[in-house]
């Protein structure tokens, strides 16, 4: 994903091209924390909360945000709206790469468990979960989660506050992103091939279902612990992502409601 400000890997590339780093991650620079979780048993992030006609970006509580740079092709999200039941976000991507972005202030304790909808029309043929140049994919939800610059190894450090000199946002370092494959297991979970700080979990892959909508549930306590590791701190933002900007192809994908759930007791 090589978008300036958007992806920690593309703003390396950007400022140190030596290095050769493009990576989704700098997608979640710009997820912070405002949402409260309440006691209720669910916490719903409603597709109907965007507003396609606004264009300008940022960041703003309590509903979705376009992110998109300069330099960089946008993907178009519009929202249709047929009734309230049935109202989704479809976006289309020709070789371009923005996101919707929205914030949370989650306990992935007590909603541990993610459900939404999405639907592709097709998967890309060239993805892949494992290689830069194959780093897209027509749907992605995007969760991130709070972590401190403290608990990084050196060389992160110095990673991390070299990205922060150039960028007034609080950077969260640890993030999934759940994406429809094309031909990776369903349920594998592999590092993001530009920064360990995100992993990528397989919540779909293959043609057998696209083109029709899938329910998708995640016990994402649980994949969080499987990618990295350890206990997940609290969820600070959650996004939504088609892009094409590697392979150069198009695709299209739709997304739902996004509902966090808690889950009865372990």
């Amino acid at each position: 994903m090589e978008i300036l400000g958007f992806l920690y890997g593309y703003l390396c590339n950007q400022l140190y091209s030596t290095v050769h780093m493009r990576s989704t991650i700098i997608l979640i620079v710009f997820l912070s924390i405002t949402l409260p979780a309440t006691a209720q048993n669910e916490i719903r992030i409603p597709v109907t909360d965007f507003d396609p006609s606004k264009k300008e970006t940022g960041i703003d509580e309590g509903k979705w945000e376009v992110l998109q740079f300069k330099k960089t092709k946008a993907t178009d999200y519009q929202l249709i709206q047929q009734n309230k039941e049935s109202s989704h976000i479809v976006a289309i991507s020709d070789g371009s790469a923005s996101g919707l972005i929205y914030q949370v202030d989650i306990d992935p304790k007590e909603y541990s468990t993610i459900e939404w909808t999405w639907k592709v029309d097709a998967t890309i043929e060239r993805s892949s979960l494992t290689e830069k140049k194959g780093d897209d994919f027509p749907a992605r939800i995007f969760v991130t989660f709070d972590y401190s610059p403290s608990q990084l190894s050196f060389g992160d450090k110095l990673k991390y506050f070299a990205i922060k000199t150039f960028s007034r946002h609080d950077i969260p370092l640890r993030a999934l992103t759940y994406v429809w494959a094309h031909e990776e297991e369903t349920n594998s979970i592999q590092p993001n091939p530009f920064s360990k700080w995100v992993y990528s979990v397989a919540a779909q892959s293959g043609s057998e279902h696209t083109g029709t909508w899938q329910l998708e549930l995640r016990n994402i306590y649980e994949d969080y612990k499987k990618a990295f590791g350890e206990e997940p701190m609290r969820i600070t933002g959650v996004a939504i992502m088609t892009d094409t900007d590697n392979t150069k192809e198009m695709a299209k994908g739709y997304y739902g409601d996004i509902i966090f759930k808690k889950t009865s007791e372990r």
